[in-house]
């Protein structure tokens, strides 16, 4: 396994015979000074002395009373990273473009180790996971590549291959997701009343998809509010962790889609609490989050998807920001797959994924100061009798096209419906702006503009605004006019 290490405290927990007292130490590179714990009604806890990353250790735990002890071996201190969401982030290694690839090259990566939750549901919070997917385990093409939705994750397994080839030391991925689940499954009744949302069944239901009957079972299901933060969450927050990354939003279009944009960061406070509280203060109270912006599902139609990847910023359209702070965010509305065979829903293209949540973590969660990890985003906004100024927070790659921009042309400002959006073309581009000609509107009329605010706007990596370097694209925003 992999345990967190230094300067945070791994915690460490397990069963004994109550009054007893369980020694647990620690064997390997560097001596390590052992712990001492009393059972209390069965259960002991200790948390380590800070451990730098490396390894391997053996760690011991013995009770006093009847000398038995178990220990486990091979044991790595390095970042442990969760990894949630629903079936996108359950797609597994052996489902992306180039799986054959991928899984060969498992067995080089042995100081990545995985581990999974098993599919379970509770109507209380469980202090032990009910069942085990995946123990620890180093990686091989097998456990990568299982059956289709079940282990193991590609988004978690790419992002923790790719940042240990930048860090050169062990990783941890803690994988606990199930495809077709709404955010309130996973969230605490504390968050959910935050938000004015009460414990109810959430009924989900994905209409119009194809899929092969190997697809979870669960496309048309009914969610109780807390069912997996009971079951697949709540077990876990004793353990320090570095941060979490997550993939989910798609069980939320048709399902308290208007609060998305309170339920996603009111989770993410309240995970953030209860893994600090669990571990003692060892896992950080703003502990980093990472997140995949939606892509796509359907072309040319209304799903929802537009309205939801907006939700997913707490309506700022970036990452990080005032409301959601310490966060990266992975835009994926550049990367869409219509010929998957698990449906549009679930695009191939889980690497490219993976690399823009790293570059996220690299920035928010390792301070690296010079890596780029946002595209870009306007900061300004000149209305003209003839034209629209748009300038943006750094240097753009741009391409003329005629149907990424609209305008909100209403003469009494109403933007509510899209029968109030119209189309501009980009007519020109400078270096960090792009100028869009508003000829089918008159100057008064013009309430907003908005980019990229469709399903499905774009073919794959063919959106019109990138960072200068082309690698990361702009993600959909809607400005409003100023009533000054």
């Amino acid at each position: 396994m992999v345990l967190q290490k230094a300067p945070a405290k791994a915690v460490v927990w397990g069963y004994g015979k109550t009054g007893a007292k369980v020694a647990v130490s620690l064997s390997g590179p560097f001596k390590i000074s052992a712990n001492y714990a009393p059972v209390i009604n069965g259960i002991w806890r200790t948390t380590l002395s800070p451990v730098g990353a490396g390894g391997p250790y053996n760690l011991t735990a013995s009770q006093s009373t009847t000398d038995s002890s178990i220990s486990l071996i091979d044991v790595l201190f390095g970042d442990i990273w969760l990894c949630g969401g629903q079936s996108n982030m359950a797609f597994t290694v052996g489902q992306v473009y180039n799986a054959k690839e991928e899984l060969a090259m498992a067995s080089k990566f042995p100081y990545v180790r995985i581990f999974q939750a098993a599919l379970e549901q509770s109507s209380v919070e469980l202090n032990d996971l009910a069942g085990v997917e995946v123990p620890w385990s180093r990686p091989t093409a097998e456990l990568l590549g299982g059956k289709d939705f079940s282990h193991f994750s590609a988004v978690c397994w790419l992002f923790g291959r790719y940042l240990y080839e930048i860090l050169q030391y062990p990783i941890g991925l803690v994988e606990s997701c199930w495809g077709g689940t709404p955010v309130e499954a996973w969230s605490s009744q504390r968050a959910l009343l935050k938000c004015g949302l009460k414990s109810s069944v959430s009924s989900v239901l994905y209409n119009q998809l194809p899929v092969q009957s190997n697809f979870w079972d669960d496309i048309s299901a009914a969610w109780d509010s807390s069912v997996l933060w009971n079951s697949m969450i709540h077990p876990l927050l004793n353990m320090t962790i570095t941060g979490a990354i997550w993939y989910q939003g798609e069980a939320n279009v048709d399902h308290n889609r208007d609060k998305y944009n309170c339920s996603f960061p009111a989770m993410i406070d309240d995970w953030r609490i209860a893994f600090h509280e669990g571990s003692d203060g060892q896992t950080a109270l703003d502990f980093p989050f990472g997140f995949v912006q939606l892509s796509t599902w359907h072309n040319n139609s209304q799903d929802g998807f537009r309205e939801i990847r907006w939700h997913q910023t707490a309506d700022y359209g970036f990452a990080p920001n005032e409301r959601m702070k310490n966060t990266f965010m992975a835009v994926a509305i550049d990367l869409p797959d219509e010929k998957s065979p698990w449906g549009s829903i679930h695009p191939r293209y889980k690497q490219d994924v993976a690399y823009r949540l790293v570059l996220g973590a690299r920035a928010v969660a390792y301070g690296e100061k010079n890596v780029s990890f946002q595209g870009p985003f306007p900061t300004q906004g000149l209305l003209n009798q003839s034209f629209i100024s748009i300038v943006f927070n750094q240097d753009i790659s741009a391409s003329l096209d005629d149907d990424f921009f609209e305008v909100c042309c209403s003469a009494n400002k109403m933007c509510g419906t899209d029968q109030s959006w119209l189309p501009v073309p980009i007519i020109k581009q400078g270096s960090d702006y792009v100028i869009l000609s508003i000829s089918p509107c008159p100057t008064e009329q013009i309430a907003a503009v908005r980019y990229l605010w469709k399903d499905w706007p774009c073919k794959f990596k063919a959106c019109p605004i990138y960072s200068s370097d082309e690698v990361l694209p702009a993600p959909p925003f809607i400005l409003y006019r100023s009533s000054n």
